[in-house]
Protein backbone atom coordinates (compact mmCIF):
# COMPACT_ATOMS: atom_id res chain seq x y z
CA UNK A 1 0.00 0.00 0.00
CA UNK A 2 1.27 3.68 -0.71
CA UNK A 3 1.31 6.00 2.03
CA UNK A 4 1.70 9.91 1.03
CA UNK A 5 2.33 12.21 3.92
CA UNK A 6 1.70 15.94 3.39
CA UNK A 7 3.50 18.07 5.28
CA UNK A 8 3.75 22.50 4.59
CA UNK A 9 6.95 22.31 6.17
CA UNK A 10 9.78 20.29 7.25
CA UNK A 11 8.90 18.39 10.90
CA UNK A 12 4.93 19.03 10.91
CA UNK A 13 4.83 15.10 9.91
CA UNK A 14 7.34 13.99 12.70
CA UNK A 15 5.01 15.94 15.52
CA UNK A 16 1.50 14.77 13.94
CA UNK A 17 1.91 11.36 12.72
CA UNK A 18 5.73 9.92 12.97
CA UNK A 19 4.38 6.74 15.00
CA UNK A 20 1.85 6.29 12.47
CA UNK A 21 4.25 6.11 9.36
CA UNK A 22 6.72 3.94 10.98
CA UNK A 23 3.67 1.70 12.13
CA UNK A 24 3.62 1.90 7.88
CA UNK A 25 6.81 0.90 7.27
CA UNK A 26 6.44 -1.92 9.70
CA UNK A 27 3.46 -3.08 8.19
CA UNK A 28 5.36 -3.68 4.55
CA UNK A 29 3.47 -0.28 3.07
CA UNK A 30 5.48 2.52 0.95
CA UNK A 31 6.52 5.45 2.03
CA UNK A 32 6.25 8.85 -0.02
CA UNK A 33 6.25 12.51 1.20
CA UNK A 34 5.32 15.80 -0.03
CA UNK A 35 6.77 19.25 1.60
CA UNK A 36 5.38 21.93 0.13
CA UNK A 37 7.84 25.08 1.45
CA UNK A 38 11.29 25.23 2.29
CA UNK A 39 13.61 27.96 3.97
CA UNK A 40 14.79 30.87 1.75
CA UNK A 41 17.20 34.12 2.01
CA UNK A 42 17.32 36.64 3.32
CA UNK A 43 14.96 34.92 5.92
CA UNK A 44 16.93 32.59 6.69
CA UNK A 45 20.85 32.45 6.37
CA UNK A 46 22.21 29.68 3.20
CA UNK A 47 24.37 27.64 6.07
CA UNK A 48 20.84 27.57 7.69
CA UNK A 49 19.44 26.62 4.54
CA UNK A 50 21.70 23.98 3.95
CA UNK A 51 21.20 22.20 7.59
CA UNK A 52 17.64 22.12 6.81
CA UNK A 53 18.23 20.33 3.03
CA UNK A 54 20.62 17.43 4.87
CA UNK A 55 17.78 16.93 7.95
CA UNK A 56 15.17 15.96 5.38
CA UNK A 57 17.40 13.58 4.11
CA UNK A 58 17.93 12.40 7.52
CA UNK A 59 14.15 11.92 8.23
CA UNK A 60 13.51 10.35 5.26
CA UNK A 61 15.61 7.74 5.20
CA UNK A 62 15.02 7.09 9.47
CA UNK A 63 11.13 6.86 8.17
CA UNK A 64 12.14 4.51 4.77
CA UNK A 65 10.97 7.16 2.39
CA UNK A 66 11.03 5.34 -0.87
CA UNK A 67 10.88 8.95 -2.45
CA UNK A 68 10.17 12.53 -1.34
CA UNK A 69 8.99 15.74 -3.00
CA UNK A 70 9.80 19.39 -2.59
CA UNK A 71 7.43 21.66 -3.96
CA UNK A 72 10.14 24.06 -3.27
CA UNK A 73 7.63 27.32 -2.23
CA UNK A 74 8.76 29.94 0.21
CA UNK A 75 8.00 29.46 3.70
CA UNK A 76 5.10 31.63 5.62
CA UNK A 77 4.22 32.70 2.03
CA UNK A 78 2.24 30.05 0.75
CA UNK A 79 -0.80 32.89 1.19
CA UNK A 80 1.17 34.48 -1.82
CA UNK A 81 1.51 31.98 -4.10
CA UNK A 82 -1.40 31.62 -6.88
CA UNK A 83 -3.53 28.16 -5.80
CA UNK A 84 -3.44 27.25 -9.02
CA UNK A 85 -0.05 26.74 -9.16
CA UNK A 86 -0.09 25.00 -5.48
CA UNK A 87 -2.58 22.60 -6.98
CA UNK A 88 -0.82 21.45 -10.06
CA UNK A 89 2.67 20.69 -8.04
CA UNK A 90 0.65 18.76 -5.69
CA UNK A 91 -1.55 17.18 -8.33
CA UNK A 92 1.73 16.07 -10.10
CA UNK A 93 3.19 14.47 -7.09
CA UNK A 94 -0.20 12.66 -6.50
CA UNK A 95 -0.78 11.10 -9.82
CA UNK A 96 2.78 9.93 -9.85
CA UNK A 97 2.75 8.19 -6.21
CA UNK A 98 -0.81 7.17 -6.77
CA UNK A 99 -0.95 6.83 -2.80
CA UNK A 100 -3.92 4.48 -0.72
CA UNK A 101 -3.78 6.80 2.02
CA UNK A 102 -2.83 10.60 2.78
CA UNK A 103 -2.21 12.38 5.76
CA UNK A 104 -2.49 15.88 5.72
CA UNK A 105 -1.88 18.83 7.77
CA UNK A 106 -4.94 20.19 9.65
CA UNK A 107 -6.56 23.17 8.01
CA UNK A 108 -7.54 25.42 11.21
CA UNK A 109 -4.02 25.21 12.39
CA UNK A 110 -2.84 29.40 12.78
CA UNK A 111 -0.02 28.79 10.52
CA UNK A 112 -1.71 29.92 6.65
CA UNK A 113 1.01 27.63 5.23
CA UNK A 114 -1.03 24.31 6.86
CA UNK A 115 -4.43 26.08 5.30
CA UNK A 116 -2.76 26.76 1.43
CA UNK A 117 -1.73 22.85 1.43
CA UNK A 118 -4.86 21.62 2.67
CA UNK A 119 -7.11 23.68 0.76
CA UNK A 120 -5.14 22.71 -2.58
CA UNK A 121 -5.09 18.92 -1.93
CA UNK A 122 -8.74 19.09 -1.52
CA UNK A 123 -8.89 20.46 -4.52
CA UNK A 124 -6.90 18.19 -6.31
CA UNK A 125 -8.67 14.88 -4.23
CA UNK A 126 -12.41 16.14 -4.49
CA UNK A 127 -14.21 12.93 -3.96
CA UNK A 128 -14.94 12.19 -7.96
CA UNK A 129 -11.51 12.44 -8.99
CA UNK A 130 -10.06 9.97 -5.66
CA UNK A 131 -11.00 6.96 -7.89
CA UNK A 132 -8.47 7.87 -11.03
CA UNK A 133 -6.04 8.67 -8.89
CA UNK A 134 -6.23 5.61 -6.33
CA UNK A 135 -6.60 7.65 -3.18
CA UNK A 136 -9.16 5.42 -0.74
CA UNK A 137 -8.60 7.71 2.29
CA UNK A 138 -7.65 11.28 3.47
CA UNK A 139 -6.90 12.28 6.97
CA UNK A 140 -5.41 15.01 8.82
CA UNK A 141 -3.35 15.42 11.77
CA UNK A 142 -2.22 18.07 14.09
CA UNK A 143 1.08 19.48 14.39
CA UNK A 144 2.27 20.86 18.38
CA UNK A 145 2.73 24.42 18.10
CA UNK A 146 0.25 25.15 15.66
CA UNK A 147 -3.18 23.59 15.59
CA UNK A 148 -3.42 24.30 19.01
CA UNK A 149 -2.25 27.59 18.66
CA UNK A 150 -5.35 28.66 16.53
CA UNK A 151 -8.17 30.73 17.76
CA UNK A 152 -10.82 29.54 19.54
CA UNK A 153 -13.64 29.42 16.65
CA UNK A 154 -15.19 26.31 15.62
CA UNK A 155 -14.45 26.03 12.19
CA UNK A 156 -11.03 25.65 12.93
CA UNK A 157 -11.42 22.84 15.27
CA UNK A 158 -9.24 19.88 15.46
CA UNK A 159 -11.86 17.20 16.33
CA UNK A 160 -10.07 13.80 16.14
CA UNK A 161 -12.55 10.60 15.16
CA UNK A 162 -9.45 7.94 14.48
CA UNK A 163 -6.72 7.10 16.61
CA UNK A 164 -3.54 5.12 15.63
CA UNK A 165 -1.80 3.14 19.07
CA UNK A 166 1.79 4.15 18.48
CA UNK A 167 3.00 2.93 21.96
CA UNK A 168 5.81 0.75 20.06
CA UNK A 169 7.06 3.61 17.70
CA UNK A 170 7.00 6.69 20.40
CA UNK A 171 10.60 6.63 21.38
CA UNK A 172 11.79 6.45 17.60
CA UNK A 173 9.08 9.27 16.83
CA UNK A 174 11.22 11.41 19.44
CA UNK A 175 14.07 10.47 17.76
CA UNK A 176 13.34 11.49 14.09
CA UNK A 177 12.56 14.62 15.61
CA UNK A 178 15.99 14.98 17.23
CA UNK A 179 17.05 15.73 14.11
CA UNK A 180 15.40 18.10 13.60
CA UNK A 181 17.87 20.27 15.11
CA UNK A 182 16.75 23.88 13.06
CA UNK A 183 13.22 22.98 14.03
CA UNK A 184 13.24 21.01 17.84
CA UNK A 185 12.52 23.65 21.06
CA UNK A 186 13.39 23.18 24.28
CA UNK A 187 11.15 21.93 26.93
CA UNK A 188 8.15 22.98 28.31
CA UNK A 189 8.05 24.36 24.59
CA UNK A 190 5.06 22.25 22.27
CA UNK A 191 8.04 20.93 20.14
CA UNK A 192 10.30 19.82 23.12
CA UNK A 193 9.98 15.91 23.73
CA UNK A 194 8.01 15.76 26.77
CA UNK A 195 5.36 17.80 24.98
CA UNK A 196 5.23 15.12 21.98
CA UNK A 197 4.94 12.60 24.39
CA UNK A 198 2.82 13.99 26.73
CA UNK A 199 0.27 14.61 23.49
CA UNK A 200 0.43 11.37 22.08
CA UNK A 201 0.02 9.78 26.09
CA UNK A 202 -3.21 11.76 26.38
CA UNK A 203 -4.33 10.59 23.00
CA UNK A 204 -3.24 6.85 23.86
CA UNK A 205 -5.87 7.67 26.89
CA UNK A 206 -8.37 8.57 25.20
CA UNK A 207 -8.46 4.56 23.44
CA UNK A 208 -7.32 2.80 26.46
CA UNK A 209 -3.22 2.60 25.34
CA UNK A 210 -0.04 4.20 26.69
CA UNK A 211 0.74 6.20 23.23
CA UNK A 212 -1.80 7.22 20.33
CA UNK A 213 -2.00 9.13 17.05
CA UNK A 214 -5.15 10.96 16.55
CA UNK A 215 -6.48 12.01 13.07
CA UNK A 216 -9.55 13.69 11.80
CA UNK A 217 -11.27 11.32 8.65
CA UNK A 218 -11.56 13.99 5.66
CA UNK A 219 -12.78 11.55 2.90
CA UNK A 220 -13.12 8.13 2.55
CA UNK A 221 -13.98 6.16 -0.75
CA UNK A 222 -14.57 2.41 -0.89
Amino acid sequence: MNILFISAHPDDETLGCGGTLLKHRHSGDSLFWLIGTQAHEPQWSAEVIERKAIEVEQVAEAYGVEQYFKLGYPTVRLDTVPQADLIGSIREVVEIVKPHVIYLVHDGDVHTDHHAVFSATLSVLKTFYMNKLGVRRILSYETLSSTEAAPPQHHRLFVPNIYHDITPYIDEKIRIMGFYKTEAQPDPCPRGSSAIKALARYRGASIGTEYAEAFMLIREVN
